[in-house]
């Protein structure tokens, strides 16, 4: 138990956030179409404190109970090596969406239809 509190405070709660960070991102982006830089601003600070509050509400629980499921049955079918390897595969999932929104910008992870 000790672990899967550890896992959570450290790995996953961060991971959530990173992707928080992604959202606001996106979000920046689609609001550029708002004219007004007052409106604009308001927008995006309504989201970005909507949306924390989804994170640290829902999406966070959410993400933990997945995460634990799958590093449960990463380590019932493989052991520690299997744990350790979804672990490093959800970092790089992390990191690949990073990668996308800075190097292409945020517009590079919504589907074309949604794009400015």
């Amino acid at each position: 138990m000790k672990s899967n509190s550890a896992v959570r405070n450290l790995y996953v709660l961060p991971c959530c956030l990173l992707l928080l960070n992604l959202c606001a991102g996106v979000i920046g982006y689609k609001f550029k179409v708002i004219e007004d830089p007052y409106a604009r601003t308001a927008a995006v600070m309504g989201m970005i404190l909507f949306g924390g509050g989804v994170v640290g509400l829902v999406l966070e629980p959410v993400v933990r109970a997945l995460v634990g499921s799958l590093q449960r049955n990463s380590r019932r079918g493989a052991g520690l090596l299997g744990e350790i390897l979804f672990l490093i595969l959800l970092g790089i999932l992390v990191f690949w969406l990073y990668y996308r929104s800075t190097i292409l910008g945020p517009q590079s992870l919504l589907p074309p239809d949604w794009r400015n």
